[in-house]
Formats: C-alpha cells, structure tokens, sequence
C-alpha cells in the first residue's frame, strides 16, 4: 500500500539528515526532499545523492537564485531593510521563497504534508510555517526538531546510530544558513556573547587585519533603485551580487557581530558575513540621499524598518507587506544614478554619488562665486520659523523665570 509523502525543505545538513530517517519512523511517511539553490555554493548533485541514500524517496532540487535576487532581494534592498540596523535579512529572505516553492512541489507530487528542520525558539520555524500555512492551508506541517528536543550531540548519536553521514562534530557545534545575500552563524562557543567570535566562524571574509594595505573603489549604478552595473558592467543581479561578495570578503568587509531580539521573545547572538549586502545597502542609501526629497527620506526610515520588522517576522505574503510596497516602488523612481565606495580593511565607505535626478544644488550649496542662495529672505524665514517657540517661551515657559532653565529640559542624574 502506497504510503502518504511529505516534502521537506533538505539543506543536507545534520537536522534535515536526520529528519529523513525520523520522519519516515515516526509518521510513516514517504520523504521527497527539497532542496532550493540560493546560492550555497554547495555541490547540489552529492546534496541529492546523501538525499536518496538517507531513505528519500526522491530528491528535488530548483535553481531559485535568480528568482531569490528578482522578487526578494532587490525589493528587500529597495525597501533598505535592515533587521534591527544590522543584519541584512539574509536567511529570513530566503524563506518565504522556499516556503512558496516547496508548496508548489507538494501540490505537484500530491503531498499531505511539507517539513523543515526548524528549531522551537528559531524565527525560521514562524516564517516556514506562517508561509506555508497562508499559500496552502491544507498542508499539515512537521517540524522534527521542534517535536525531539534533542541536543546536538544527541542528534549526532542518533545519526551514528543510524548511518547517516553528517560533517558536524561534537567539537565544532555551529548552525550556519547561508545563500547569495548572507551568511548567518550561530551555536557553539558563540553563545557567550563576550566571546569573540573565532577565526573558523568566518568563511566569506578576511580578518581586516590581513586584508590589503591598499583600498579599492568600486562604482555601483542604480537603475530606479535597483543595482545594474557594477563598474562599467553591465551585470544580472546574481553576477552582480557573487561579484560584490569576493571583492568585500577579499576586504574584509561584510563581518555583522549582532545580539538581536527574536520574534520568540529571547535574545540571541548571531554572527553574520554579507559583503555585497552590506556594501550595496551603504551605497543604495548614499544615492537616496541624493534624489529623495526631506519628506520622502524621512518617512522612507519608517517604511524600511517596518518591512524589515515583516520579513523577519515572517509576515512575507501578507497584505500590508504589498502595501509598503507599492509605496517602496514608486518612492524609488527617481533613485537612479552612481555611488564610488572604498573598501578598506573591514570599512565601506562612500566616496562619491552623481544622479541625473539629484536634488543637490550646487548653485544653492555653494559659498563660492555664482551663490544664488537667496539670503535675504533668511531674516524673515527665522522670524516665522521661530515663532510659536517664542510665543510659548512668553507665555509659559519666562512667566516668573528670568530665563528659560536647562534643567527643565533634562535634570542631572539623581537629582
């Protein structure tokens, strides 16, 4: 009797290795694994064979990277998400992509059920299971490691034991994700977070240390918000973005150390390596700066952190997520144009920007000949500017005070 399948989401690493096995024991189902390139820069044909010879049934693997780029990560980046201030939203974007594609394999293969090897205080289980939960609510979810409570060096017993070949050792016990926009490291010694992170946490990157004495510029073109040259060339976003890794890591450039809230509600350290995320979010706002009006800018900062807030959330598929973003789309139009960046032993840093749409006056800046800055009229535009403060200054703040107090405004410590 032909059994009922399930898919699970299958990097080949020892949580999904072990789940084939487990899966099939404890709910008597058929394992087909998925696996979606986002550009691991892992050998995706050893990662289908460790697949088969685990006990799946079949083994599905989809080159997703340009989709990752076209619809995730450059509306992340246009939108200037960045969790918290500092992480990019490497894993947290590749998600709902996995999420949606493992849908469509289930419904494809006729699947009860999908599977991930999310653990119970992680963000991807929310991101997984709301995803999925919102594209196919008919699909059942199986999430081993939430369900086993195992410690990792239990995990490893039960691999052991089952001859499930896996390359994490009890000695060197790091959770890493990683795709084209980021490399995220967690687990093991990292933990502590008064423990520095040790050199083999680091892949993508060169200690700044022993980068080159000499700094490199490279010129990024936008096209309505959207990086197209990188330069002088004309690359995909792919191209582009493996291109900006290799130059930032080369550079030391891209290295996060980030003790961020969870959804969950608990605290946890997280290291994570994103050159081409880190240099393309410094330069992309440098060009905002440029072509975005006072007003725009300003409530750009909030839209950015709410979709930043969305996608780490898990909140992908949602409708004010579409929302933000129609505005995110027509608040780019105008942001076309270059930005000259240096990198330097770890530091990214603008070093110029020119934009046909920019805002910036030289004429109106400028405090050489040709000024036509129209300081006549500044006299006049204090006087208003001011008022209501003066008005309020003579009708509260000075009524019995000689002059207005600086402790009113923040009073010493302890006082």
């Amino acid at each position: 009797m032909a059994r009922d399948k399930v898919i699970l989401a299958y990097s080949g690493g020892l949580d999904t290795s072990v789940a084939v096995k487990w899966i099939q024991e404890k709910y008597n189902l058929d394992v087909i694994t998925f696996t979606c390139d986002l550009g691991q820069g892992r050998e995706l044909e050893g990662i289908r064979q460790k697949a088969l010879k685990t006990g799946a049934v079949e083994a599905v693997i989809k080159d997703a990277r340009n989709l990752f780029v076209d619809y995730f990560v450059w509306p992340s980046l246009l939108a200037g998400t960045m969790y918290e201030g500092k992480y990019p939203l490497a894993t947290a974007l590749g998600r709902p992509l996995i999420a949606w594609q493992m849908v469509e394999v289930a419904r494809e293969f006729g699947a009860v059920a999908v599977a991930h090897g999310c653990t119970g205080k992680g963000n991807d289980q929310v991101r997984f299971d709301v995803s999925v939960q919102t594209l196919a609510p008919h699909l059942k979810v199986i999430a081993p490691v939430r369900e086993w409570h195992w410690t990792r060096t239990e995990e490893l017993e039960y691999a052991a034991q089952h001859g499930i070949e896996v390359q994490a050792t009890k000695q060197s016990i790091y959770s890493v994700d990683q795709n084209l926009w980021g490399r995220s490291i967690e687990a093991g010694v990292l933990e502590d977070p008064w423990v520095a992170p040790p050199a083999d946490t680091y892949q993508w990157t060169v200690d700044p240390r022993q980068a080159p004495d000499a700094p490199i510029e490279v010129v990024i073109e936008f096209d309505q918000g959207r990086p197209t040259v990188l330069d002088g060339e004309k690359l995909d976003g792919v191209s582009l973005i493996e291109k900006l890794n290799k130059l930032g890591g080369a550079h030391g450039v891209g290295r996060v150390d980030h003790v961020e809230n969870r959804l969950v509600g608990i605290k946890s350290r997280e290291i994570y390596e994103a050159p081409a995320a880190i240099i393309l979010h410094k330069a992309h706002q440098e060009l905002e700066y440029l072509t975005l009006s006072r007003q725009a800018q300003r409530f750009k900062t909030y839209v950015s952190q709410t979709c930043a807030d969305i996608i780490y959330d898990g909140l992908w598929f949602s409708a004010f997520h579409q929302d933000l973003m129609g505005f995110v789309e027509k608040n780019q139009r105008f942001v076309t144009g270059a930005v000259r960046m240096q990198l330097y032993k770890g530091g990214c840093n603008v070093m110029g920007r020119k934009s046909d749409y920019s805002l910036y006056s030289p004429a109106l800046a400028t405090y050489e000949a040709g000024d036509q800055f129209p300081h006549e009229t500044a006299v006049g535009f204090i006087k208003i500017h001011g008022l209501a403060q003066q008005t309020q200054a003579r009708q509260q703040l000075l009524k019995g005070e000689p002059s207005v107090q600086p402790a009113r405004i923040m009073p010493p410590a302890g006082s």
